[in-house]
């Protein structure tokens, strides 16, 4: 388990498809920045069992071990950079959960892993989402147009990128 100070996070287990599931399926949950994918049990118990060692998944507690939010990483072949996402319920948003997780899995991720470049992209509409990055210590890189279809509609989005010499050393992570 990763340790913060007001959260964990700890990795994605079989027993977790369930609520995972609920959340991906719950468009209030995925907000109206991402896709309206629906899966079944059975496709996201598929998908989790065929996670490479490059893909992570993080369920994000709070310190009475409730579970509040999802943190996932998947490397970017062949470019051997790491990309980051995350999304957070409803009733525990914009209280600085969210930040402190991206904090702890940037630290956890440059601590495990020899590279140099973290990345993150977001709707370029959600604001809050850019403000988590920022405060986590990301740069805003630039605009990627049209990059993916939502709701009936191509949506241009912002990358974001924290480098190792940005990062430097850990800032939450317990040991």
């Amino acid at each position: 388990m990763l340790e913060g100070i007001n959260i964990n996070l700890r990795a994605m287990e079989p027993d977790d498809i369930i609520l995972f599931h609920e959340w991906q399926n719950n468009i209030e949950f995925q907000g109206r920045y991402i896709p309206l994918i629906q899966r079944s049990k059975d496709e996201m118990k598929r998908r989790f069992s065929e996670l490479s060692d490059d893909q992570k998944r993080f369920i994000i507690e709070k310190k009475d071990g409730t579970s509040i939010g999802v943190m996932l990483c998947f490397m970017v072949k062949p470019y051997n950079l790491l990309e980051i996402g995350y999304s957070m319920i409803l009733a525990e948003r914009k209280k600085g959960y969210c930040t402190e997780a991206v904090k702890v899995f940037v630290d956890y991720l440059f601590l495990l892993q020899a590279i140099e470049r973290i990345q993150a992209t977001t709707d370029h509409r959600n604001k809050a989402s850019q403000r988590v990055l920022e405060k986590a210590g990301f740069t805003k890189e630039g605009i990627i147009r049209k990059m993916m279809f939502i709701r009936g509609e191509w949506i241009d989005f912002s990358l974001f990128s924290i480098l190792r010499e940005e990062w430097k050393e850990p800032k939450i992570i317990k040991f």
